[in-house]
């Protein structure tokens, strides 16, 4: 059988020929889905459906060319950590620990922080959130990507779960007519209409009732399914590495500057981690400067330059840490806004990266990405409980109900705070103090924010 997409089409519209009569017989294994992309995102799929009663049946496949995905125990804490981390927010720790993988985490470096302070540019005024502020013991935890993945990866090789990781690539993705195929073993099964057919860069292939797109920014499934999307490119870079002090941080910070933000994150011991947003010119001059200058650079973003120190009347302002060494290579990638215009249609379905990208001035992207794997879950549990057909569109179009909503509402967020951010005018800034001001001292819009930023409110209102 040929399958040729039409033009300009999306993935339901598709030209079907009849099946030849050497094609009736089909040796391809048979998915009840199939992730492409084992990712933390993805394989937080594959770790929910392995620990929920009525999905652990379900027979997965994982595609992912990663050889980090076939050896979970190169994790080791020696040394100082990866500058690709992420801060999970409460939601998402819980997310671990409901499935059992949050153990795993804890076997590693991580580091958790109940404060975030926040001045604003030139000492006009800042914010401080505590996690007593909402009742909590903290705010977040900064957890290197490594951890994470390696800790979902663990936890799924403990279980009794019917998956197959495939270390490869999706080459190409078809959804198929309605005709039976009969395979090598005799039985008659309904791949056709009732699964796509994957064929994979090794060679492979395979059919699967629901492929999953976890496979980041530049999805191959979300381009071979026709989801269109729409965003715009910051005029911003993020500059992201190691550091190191003299002794433990325990909080985390940001300060917004002329051209982006500066976050420095606990990342365990006397490490933190800094992400430094900035123009794309200013980012290749700090990217070749000397260890030595861009420790000085660091510092000076921090607390030293852009004049005086905020001040308060009921509270004195906590200065940062005082970076000593750069730990680790300094990494940098542009920054972008990126939403598809649909997460599901028959057979396909978008989570994390493949569905949206946003400013990792809150870091929270991969939260975001995981929201989407607990609500995909759910959503394919339910389908299984009442007999549903996975892969059809009104049973995938109940996840993006809940996730598109909440994505939008985050992605909106963060793109004003950007743009808000992106201004160095004395008005402005008097506007921004003004906003910082009320941030700290009305206690119902701080509640909502915290709250908000922690992944249990949807949009911060006042309540």
């Amino acid at each position: 059988m040929q399958v040729q997409s039409l033009p300009g089409s999306n993935c339901d519209q598709i030209v079907k020929e009849p099946l030849n009569k050497h094609e009736l017989i089909d040796n391809s294994e048979q998915y009840d889905i199939a992730i492409v992309g084992g990712g933390m995102v993805g394989m937080a799929l594959a770790c929910s459906l392995a620990s929920t009663p009525l999905t652990r049946q379900l027979n997965v496949a994982i595609i992912d060319s990663n050889p980090a995905l076939l050896n979970a125990d190169l994790l080791k804490k020696e040394g100082a950590p990866d500058p690709r981390v992420s801060t999970v927010t409460p939601a998402t720790i819980s997310f671990y620990r409901d499935m059992g993988a949050w153990q795993h985490v804890q076997q590693h470096r991580h580091a958790f922080f109940d404060k975030m302070q926040i001045p604003n540019l030139v000492g006009l005024g800042y914010t401080r959130y505590s996690a007593r502020d909402v009742g909590k013991e903290v705010l977040g935890c900064v957890v290197e990507n490594k951890v994470l993945h390696g800790s979902l990866l663990s936890y799924i090789q403990s279980m009794d779960f019917k998956k197959r990781i495939y270390p490869t690539k999706l080459s190409s993705m078809t959804v198929n007519s309605s005709s039976p195929l009969t395979t090598s073993a005799g039985t008659v099964s309904q791949p056709c209409g009732g699964s796509a057919r994957l064929e994979l860069s090794n060679g492979d292939s395979l059919y699967a009732k629901l492929v999953v797109g976890a496979d980041g920014s530049k999805s191959r499934v979300r381009e071979l399914a026709g989801i269109e999307t729409t965003g715009w490119k910051y005029s911003q870079s993020a500059i992201i590495c190691t550091v190191e002090h003299a002794e433990q941080n325990r909080c985390a910070w940001q300060r917004f500057l002329p051209n982006g933000p500066i976050a420095l994150l606990p990342i365990g011991d006397n490490f933190s981690n800094t992400v430094w947003t900035m123009d794309p010119k200013e980012s290749s001059e700090r990217i070749s400067a000397s260890e030595n200058e861009f420790v000085n650079m660091v510092n000076h973003a921090l607390d030293q330059g852009y004049g005086p120190r905020p001040k308060s009347a009921n509270e004195r302002f906590e200065a940062p840490p005082r970076v000593i060494k750069l730990c680790s290579a300094r990494m940098v990638f542009p920054l972008s806004l990126m939403h598809a215009n649909t997460y599901a249609s028959k057979r396909v379905v978008l989570i994390g990266d493949a569905a949206h990208t946003v400013h990792p001035l809150a870091g929270q992207g991969v939260n975001m990405g995981f929201g989407d794997a607990i609500a995909l879950s759910k959503v394919i549990a339910e389908g299984v409980a009442v007999g549903s057909d996975i892969g059809e569109v009104s049973v995938l179009k109940k996840y993006e109900s809940e996730r598109k909503p909440a994505n939008i509402a985050m992605m909106a967020v963060l793109d004003g705070f950007q743009k808000a951010y992106s201004v160095d005018f004395m008005p402005v800034n008097l506007l921004r103090a003004a906003a910082f001001h009320a941030a700290h001292y009305i206690s119902p819009l701080k509640r909502n924010i915290i709250s908000f930023a922690s992944g249990e409110h949807k949009i911060p209102l006042f309540t």
